[in-house]
């Protein structure tokens, strides 16, 4: 017997309300379940960004420990009596001045095996044409080329030896600052500028407005200033601190120009380093050498290549007073020839700077980052 139309009617509306969405709930659960990918995807998204920050950061932070070793150079001043000229004498001194500062070289040492002993660039000498006083003529144009171009009229006046150092090619160096150049290390000169007590001293830096330092300093003297990362525009003068002019270097990581030292003899080179413990790594280069493809540089923090003149470093040896070798090789942890298999019989100076240096660059890479000992 079927059943009535109430009875089905009766058992439909019951199923439905047993199977009756709960659309509320239902919502809720998915707002819920949405709430918590998303909150998923911005934890996953902060980790990919904070493991991306930490890579980017790695190397700004070895950027900023800066270079701590030393590279030096020492050649003899008597190079320049294989240039014929006074304009040919100016533009290979500028050749060795380009070598240094290409390659980050620290320190220039010129030492003499001609006996002219002069220890200083200052004052007149004479014979500053073809030949004589190779030494002080190589160091001045040197110096000249270093010094950033605003301070040069008042560290070098109207000299024979400069006469032509204006048509050399410039270093453009990191300090060689231009005027609306913005930069956290700049030279100067102390400007003999009347400055209150208690206040610094005044500093031309080469910009539009001069620096006022932490110090009070002597009129004339060059400084290494470190600027303040925030300056009042409306101010007359920027403010900043006198630092250590290795400080761009070892700090900031700059390549921050080199200093010239003159010596009166080969041996004078190592036993008048200016370093605390010397040179702990010391080169001699020469085609008697063993080969530099073959060897490794071991940890160092003050390093010295030496270059010999017209008749190599055996002629700088013999004309030592104080050394009784023969054998170069004895006065270098390493005795290198740079250049195997040249094609020509001799190598220039300005080039063998060039060659070496080139040589010596990935292997100095290659030392290990603790190279800084002490």
């Amino acid at each position: 017997m079927s059943e009535g139309p109430e009875k089905k009617k009766q058992k439909m509306s019951s199923g439905e309300g047993e199977n009756k969405v709960n659309w509320r709930k239902l919502k809720a659960e998915k707002k819920e379940q949405k709430k918590m990918l998303k909150e998923k995807k911005l934890i996953q998204q902060l980790e990919k960004h904070s493991v991306v920050k930490e890579v980017k950061e790695k190397p700004q932070e070895q950027k900023d420990q800066g270079r701590l070793y030393t590279v030096s150079v020492a050649l003899p001043g008597s190079v320049l009596d294989n240039a014929q000229s006074p304009e040919l004498r100016t533009y290979l001194a500028g050749q060795i001045a380009r070598a240094c500062a290409v390659f980050c070289v620290d320190e220039v040492v010129i030492f003499d095996e001609e006996g002219e002993d002069n220890r200083t660039v200052e004052g007149e000498f004479t014979g500053v044409g073809k030949k004589g006083h190779a030494c002080v003529q190589l160091a001045r144009i040197l110096q000249y080329l270093e010094c950033p171009q605003y301070l040069r009229k008042v560290f070098f006046p109207k000299h024979p030896d400069l006469q032509f150092a204006g048509l050399l090619n410039p270093l453009d160096s990191p300090h060689h600052m231009r005027v609306d150049e913005e930069a956290e290390y700049r030279e100067g000169v102390v400007v003999d500028r009347p400055c209150k007590a208690g206040k610094g001293s005044f500093v031309n830096c080469g910009m539009r407005k001069e620096v006022q330092i932490d110090k009070q300093l002597q009129p004339g003297l060059r400084v290494t200033v470190q600027l303040h990362k925030s300056q009042n525009t409306d101010s007359k003068v920027y403010k900043g601190v006198v630092v250590a002019p290795h400080v761009p270097r070892t700090e900031g990581g700059l390549y921050w120009g080199y200093s010239v030292r003159l010596a009166s003899c080969l041996s004078a080179v190592m036993t008048e380093c200016p370093f605390k413990d010397g040179y702990d790594l010391t080169i001699g280069t020469s085609e008697k050498g063993s080969d530099v493809d073959h060897i490794s540089l071991s940890s160092f923090r003050h390093m010295l290549v030496v270059f010999g003149g017209l008749q190599g470093l055996e002629a700088s040896v013999e004309a030592d007073p104080n050394l009784d070798v023969n054998d170069p090789s004895l006065l270098f942890d390493l005795y290198l020839n740079t250049c195997p298999r040249q094609g020509s019989r001799t190598i220039r100076t300005e080039e063998a700077i060039l060659i070496s240096l080139s040589s010596l660059r990935q292997k100095i890479a290659a030392v290990p980052s603790d190279q800084a000992k002490g």
